[in-house]
């Protein structure tokens, strides 16, 4: 070790030794692992419309597809795929996963009804539950304390990223190819990744004197988890702001599409005549969402990891403050950019709630990986991870979907869509509620 990594090193205790190069590469690859992940996860919510019509499906029906169907294995499977991550090769599990989940993306294509696509859609859930515990578990091995919410800010940055990639990419080659082949090509890169991983990423524990030590036992880490306070208040929090962005990106293209319609075609039209794009009105809006969504999402990741670790060395409750003022802060701005007329206006207005609803990524996984001792946090990011999408993805969409139902013979499609949207960003004041409520616990519960 030459003595510039040796000083870099010397007060971090318990930290891989590698160069701040082989670092990056680390992280730059979980990026692009969780990035693919988000791809594959949010590309059904630009083809949301042309599936329904397609296929015959309700409003309640895309809710279970988009968030149900995924998230009923996603989260069954995570704590014994994260005791497995725990105990073996995370790398080998990353990949694995990996590969699952992109095979099935590319298999939804081939749905001939809402049984069939529900059934893949599972099937990516099954996969994309062995990614982030044994992710977030290997970042907290290789980057200290001091700067753990930036870095798990950085890998967050694969939701804002891969949600921009999906919702513009799905909706320009539906627009031109239809939504099969949207799902075919989106699966196809990831199995090449896969292959990048076990051929080049080498799991950190080996090179740490502390992996000689085994995992605690499931009894045990269940124990040392459910004794913090602190990790289901943030956990809780964090499912809440879970449930408001799933609950709206499931919606998003389908609400712009039956209350934008003119202006959506009106654009498009234009750019058509000025460039002989034939973007149509879908490829428009999947690429004006996932610019915006995408650019404001990696904006707030990036921006709520610096201020908690800034909070953060002053005051460990301080990684809360930001993620609650900005749960409750983003409501307004929400609403208004739902009912105004101006499609321009209201995709303007979705950017600051597209901000402040990512600010908790960052500060939520930097905390519960002190929480907990290093063999257990796969373990302890899997039980968040249930947390999290039992109630935001598994019931975000399905609640705006059957909301949206319910209203619809009253309100009319557009309408009823728009107020039950309207109603789940109301989840914010919970989530505030509940991350300040972890401060009070942060400092006894904090051990890493």
């Amino acid at each position: 070790m030459n003595g510039a990594l040796a000083e870099e090193q010397r007060d971090e205790d318990g930290i891989a030794p590698y160069s701040p190069a082989r670092r990056r590469y680390i992280l730059g690859l979980l990026v692009l692992i969780y990035t693919l992940g988000f791809l594959d996860r949010q590309v059904i919510n630009i083809l949301a419309e042309p599936i329904k019509l397609d296929l015959g499906l309700g409003d309640g029906e895309l809710g279970a597809l988009t968030g149900l169907a995924f998230a009923l294995f996603y989260t069954l499977l995570g704590v014994p795929i994260a005791r497995l991550a725990d105990r073996y090769d995370r790398s080998r599990v990353i990949a694995g996963s990996l590969a699952i989940w992109s095979s099935f993306t590319a298999l939804c294509g081939a749905a001939t009804g809402f049984a069939s696509l529900f059934a893949m859609r599972v099937g990516v859930g099954v996969g994309e539950a062995g990614c982030s515990p044994p992710a977030v578990s290997l970042i907290a091995d290789i980057v200290p304390r001091a700067k753990r919410a930036s870095a798990m800010a950085i890998y967050a940055l694969g939701n804002p990223l891969g949600s921009l990639i999906g919702l513009a990419f799905g909706g320009i080659v539906a627009a031109q190819f239809g939504w099969r082949v949207a799902f075919l090509v989106a699966g196809l890169p990831g199995l090449a990744i896969a292959l990048v991983v076990l051929t080049t990423l080498r799991d950190p524990r080996r090179d740490l004197p502390a992996a000689a030590a085994p995992p605690p036992k499931f009894g045990d880490a269940l124990k040392i988890i459910g004794g913090k306070p602190s990790f289901w208040l943030v956990g809780l929090g964090a499912a809440m702001m879970a449930f408001i962005s799933y609950g709206k990106t499931a919606f998003y293209a389908s609400f712009f599409l039956r209350n934008h319609a003119d202006g959506l075609a009106s654009a498009s039209a234009a750019i058509e005549a000025a460039t002989g794009i034939a973007l149509k009105p879908i490829g428009l809006l999947g690429l004006l969402l996932g610019i915006l969504l995408g650019t404001a999402g990696g904006c707030g990741v990036m921006l709520g990891g610096w201020l908690a670790d800034r909070a953060g060395r002053r005051d460990i409750r301080g990684y809360m403050t930001a993620p609650s003022l900005a749960a409750i802060a983003q409501i307004p701005f929400f609403v208004a950019a739902l009912y105004v007329d101006n499609l321009w206006l209201s995709l303007g207005l979705l950017c600051v709630p597209g901000i402040l609803t990512a600010f908790w990524f960052g500060p939520v996984f930097a905390t519960i990986t002190g929480l907990v001792p290093a063999r257990a946090r796969s373990m302890a990011g899997a039980l968040l991870q249930l947390v999290i999408n039992i109630i935001g993805l598994g019931f975000g969409p399905l609640t705006v979907g059957l909301i949206s139902s319910a209203l619809s013979d009253q309100a009319g499609d557009g309408d009823s869509l728009r107020m039950a949207l309207a109603i789940c960003s109301l989840a914010g004041l919970l989530a505030a509620g509940f991350f300040h409520a972890a401060r009070r616990y942060l400092a006894r519960d904090m051990i890493s």
